[in-house]
C-alpha cells in the first residue's frame, strides 16, 4: 500500500506570516514510517520526493503515483535510499541487494521493479529521496567503507560531527541527486551550523536516532527572518532554497540531508555569520 501527499513551494515573504501550525503543516513531516506501507511526500522544491518504507509482515512494492504520470516509479528518476534500522533488502529487477543499517542504495533511471523486505527478525526502515533524472547510472550499494567521510566541529562548540557522504557525486555518478549521513558526537548537539543556504538546490532533513522524551528545534527561513519547527525521532523537514537549515537537540542524534537542483558541489554554500541571524 502507497500513502501519498503533494506539497506546494512557498515564497520566503509567505512563510513569515505562517503561524506554528501554518509552518508545521507545510514543512514537516510527521508520520514517514507506517507499517506494512510506503509513505511519499512529492514536493515542488525541485520536485523531490521523500519517503520512508516499513515491511513489517510483507515484502513491500514501490509503484508511480498519480502525480508521476508514469508507467513505472523511475521511468523518469533516480532513487537513493538510507536504512536506518535492522537489516533488510532490496530487490532491483531481479537483483538483490542488503542494506545494514546505515548503508545505502543508489537505483538509477529505468529500473522498473523496486521490491522492499526484511531479512530475518530484524527490522529494516527505509528512507528515500526521489529526483528526476534525464540519464540512467548504474546501481551501487555504498558502505561506510566506500563513503566519503569528513569530521567537522568542535566539543566546546556543542557541534562536534561525523559527515558520512554516501550517494554524492565524489562517490558515485548520479543526475542531480545527493545524500549522506551526519552523525553528531555525545555532548553535541548542533547541526550545520554556521548555517548557510544554497540558492541553487533544496535540501530535506531526515532526524533519526534521537532518544524518547527528546527533541530537535529545526531552524528554517531566511537568515535575517528565521523560524523554527521542534521535532521528534523519524520526522523529517522541507528546506528550500532560499532557508536556512540547521538545528538543535536536547540531546545528540543522528540525521539524512537529501539535495536536489542545478548544482551538485557539496561546497556550493552561502554562509551566514552566527551573529547575523536573527
Amino acid at each position: 500500500m502507497t500513502n501519498s501527499e503533494f506539497r506546494y513551494a512557498h515564497h520566503p515573504n509567505d512563510v513569515k506570516k505562517y503561524t506554528t501550525e501554518e509552518l508545521r503543516d507545510q514543512f514537516l513531516i510527521t508520520d514517514l514510517f507506517l507499517v506494512d506501507q510506503i509513505k511519499l511526500v512529492y514536493t515542488m522544491y525541485d520536485r523531490l520526493i521523500i519517503g520512508g518504507i516499513l515491511p513489517v509482515s510483507k515484502p513491500l512494492k514501490l509503484e508511480p503515483t498519480d502525480d508521476l504520470k508514469a508507467n513505472y516509479f523511475l521511468e523518469r528518476r533516480e532513487l537513493g535510499i538510507i536504512n536506518v534500522g535492522g537489516a533488510g533488502k532490496i530487490t532491483v529487477d531481479g537483483t538483490i541487494y542488503e542494506l545494514n543499517n546505515k548503508e545505502a542504495l543508489y537505483i538509477g533511471k529505468g529500473n522498473k521493479e523496486i521490491i522492499f523486505d526484511k531479512v530475518g527478525t530484524e527490522q529494516p526502515y527505509f528512507y528515500i529521496n526521489s529526483a528526476p533524472a534525464h540519464c540512467t547510472y548504474p546501481t551501487i550499494k555504498i558502505t561506510k567503507k566506500e563513503a566519503e567521510i569528513v569530521e567537522l566541529g568542535e566539543l566546546k562548540y556543542s557541534n562536534k560531527r561525523t559527515i558520512n557522504k554516501l550517494l554524492v557525486n565524489s562517490v558515485l555518478k548520479t543526475c542531480q541527486l545527493q545524500m549522506g549521513l551526519t552523525e553528531l558526537h555525545e555532548g553535541s548537539v548542533w547541526n550545520t551550523m554556521p548555517a548557510h543556504t544554497h540558492e541553487r538546490r533544496m535540501e530535506a532533513y531526515f532526524y533519526f536516532n534521537l532518544a524518547e522524551e527528546q527533541t530537535v528545534s529545526h531552524f528554517m527561513g531566511q537568515p535575517d527572518e528565521t523560524r523554527h519547527i521542534f521535532m521528534t525521532n523519524h520526522q523529517a523537514v522541507l528546506s528550500p532554497e532560499w532557508s536556512i537549515h540547521s538545528g538543535a537537540g536536547t540531546s545528540n542524534y543522528s540525521f539524512i540531508w537529501g539535495m536536489a537542483g542545478e548544482n551538485m558541489d557539496y561546497s556550493d554554500m552561502d554562509g551566514v555569520k552566527t551573529e547575523n541571524l536573527k
